[in-house]
């Protein structure tokens, strides 16, 4: 069982993505930290309180991060997640209690309790993560790994198609808060990122079929992606819109899911034009050598992703071997 730290912003996608982690015998979800990005940090950690109680979870330490990013105003995000942020579902306030903790610090707090065991699941802004490298340096070399949704690469068209931060070339957690991200990206940490390259693609969305196993499902969850969706279609979006966030999860829970490919990334923090952009290196001659390096994906396995997301949320999670004896990245990799 893998340890994994969440730091989210629920967020519609990360709701489901929540789900998925806290339902999968795979892990155990130690703490979840809570950022602005989709939401004001306090609106996100009361919306993840909403999600645990949705599901009956346990008693797990969640923390509100800073209400804005590192050194910028907060920006408007073109897309909504609706009213309440969870599209317009209406989930009643929880009764639990926010850790006393920032988020930052629990984060912190998490990776030392847990040295060389914890994951975090990053699906949000790194305010918070950066936030913690910088005043515990320490934990670098402590964090297994990070996984995140993040960035743009430019394996194919769909990075400009669907970039989602408010300009051509950028993805929304990056653009939110670029210079966390370049703290982040630059700490050394061991960190795979998911883009708009797979997340943005038609085969991200629900077909027919899990559509229809979704709508017959008396699982709570699954009515609560049900109407997600549907919020989602009405202001014509596709349905990968309410699980983006979910492919990092599986991406921890099975790697197998997706082909990486090890890129010279850094991030564009000073031209509004480009703000937020995952800058690659591809060059065959005199490339930088000297920025960091990450692991992105360029591929998935979307049904076999989609058939466990839906079967979790309808409260039937599949249990292969392959998904609980794979630990790493190393699966599926390219040089």
């Amino acid at each position: 069982m893998q340890r994994v730290l969440i730091d989210t912003d629920p967020g519609m996608d990360d709701a489901l993505a929540l789900i998925l982690a806290l339902r999968s015998p795979e892990l155990s979800v130690e703490a979840i930290a809570c950022a602005t990005g989709n939401l004001t940090a306090d609106r996100s950690a009361a919306n993840a309180l909403k999600v645990l109680d949705l599901i009956g979870a346990p008693t797990i330490p969640v923390a509100q991060g800073p209400l804005t990013p590192l050194v910028r105003p907060y920006p408007k995000d073109p897309f909504s997640h609706g009213d309440d942020g969870l599209g317009n579902t209406g989930l009643p306030i929880s009764a639990r209690s926010l850790d006393p903790r920032s988020a930052p610090q629990l984060i912190v707090d998490t990776v030392r309790r847990f040295p060389d065991e914890v994951t975090i699941v990053e699906l949000a802004p790194m305010t918070n993560l950066a936030i913690a490298l910088l005043a515990a340096p320490d934990i670098v070399k402590k964090i297994v790994r990070v996984v995140a949704i993040a960035g743009a690469f430019g394996f194919d068209e769909h990075s400009g198609f669907y970039a989602t931060g408010d300009n051509p070339v950028s993805e929304w957690n990056v653009y939110v808060d670029p210079d966390a991200a370049r703290i982040v990206i630059r700490s050394g940490v061991r960190l795979m990122a998911i883009g708009v390259d797979v997340w943005g693609r038609a085969e991200a969305n629900f077909r027919p079929d899990h559509r229809a196993a979704l709508e017959a499902s008396s699982d709570p969850a699954a009515a609560f992606a049900v109407a997600m969706s549907q919020f989602v279609e009405s202001r014509h979006y596709m349905t990968y819109s309410v699980q983006i966030d979910a492919m990092a999860v599986a991406a921890v829970i099975d790697p197998t899911l997706f082909e990486t490919e090890r890129l010279r990334v850094d991030i564009e923090t000073v031209s509004p034009l480009t703000l937020g952009q995952t800058v690659v290196d591809r060059r065959r001659h005199h490339p930088w050598t000297a920025l960091p390096e990450i692991e992105a994906a360029r591929s998935a396995a979307y049904g076999r992703y989609l058939d466990r997301l839906v079967a979790t949320l309808c409260g039937t999670p599949e249990r292969s071997p392959a998904a609980r004896s794979t630990v790493g990245l190393g699966t599926g990799t390219r040089a």
